[in-house]
C-alpha cells in the first residue's frame, strides 16, 4: 500500500501471519479434533477438542484485545485532535461522540472533520461504514493493530 493513497475501499488491515496462517492452522486443528472425536471417541480426543477450541478462542481473543487498544488510543487522539479543530460551539458536544464515530471520523481531514463531526452528531449516525464514506479527503492511518 505503500504506492497507493488510503481510501475507504483498501483500508482495512489484513495481518497475514495472523489471518492465512494463525486462524487457519488452528481453525483445521479444530476440525481435524472433531474428527477425531467423531471417529475415535475418547479422553484423549475430548480433551483434544477442548484444546482446539480454547486456542482458536485464544487468537480470536488477542485479535479482539488489541484491536480494543487501538479503539482506545484513537479515542484519545481524536478527542485531543477535536479540541484544536472543531469550532467552540461544537468542542462542548465531544463527549457526545462513540468510540465508533470517532474512530470513523479519524480518517477525515482537519478542513473536513467540523463539518463531518456536526453531520454525525445532529443524524444520530452510528454505522462506521456509513460515516467512513462520508469522508472526502481521507487521511491514511497506516500504523494500525
Amino acid at each position: 500500500m505503500a504506492n497507493e493513497s488510503q481510501n475507504f475501499e483498501n483500508h482495512a488491515k489484513v495481518f497475514p501471519p495472523f489471518h492465512f496462517v494463525v486462524l487457519p492452522i488452528f481453525l483445521l486443528n479444530v476440525l481435524w479434533s472433531i474428527y477425531r472425536l467423531v471417529h475415535a471417541f475418547s479422553m484423549e480426543a475430548v480433551v483434544s477438542l477442548l484444546l482446539a477450541i480454547a486456542f482458536l478462542l485464544l487468537a480470536f481473543s488477542a485479535r479482539i484485545f488489541a484491536l480494543t487498544v487501538q479503539d482506545r488510543v484513537i479515542r484519545l487522539e481524536m478527542r485531543l485532535r477535536m479540541m484544536q479543530v472543531l469550532p467552540v460551539e461544537l468542542r462542548a458536544r465531544i463527549p457526545e461522540f462513540t468510540v465508533g464515530q470517532l474512530v470513523s471520523l479519524r480518517f477525515a481531514d482537519d478542513a473536513e472533520l467540523p463539518g463531518l463531526a456536526h453531520k454525525v452528531l445532529d443524524e444520530k449516525l452510528t454505522d462506521r461504514k456509513t460515516i467512513k464514506k462520508l469522508v472526502r479527503n481521507w487521511q491514511a492511518d497506516l500504523l494500525r493493530a
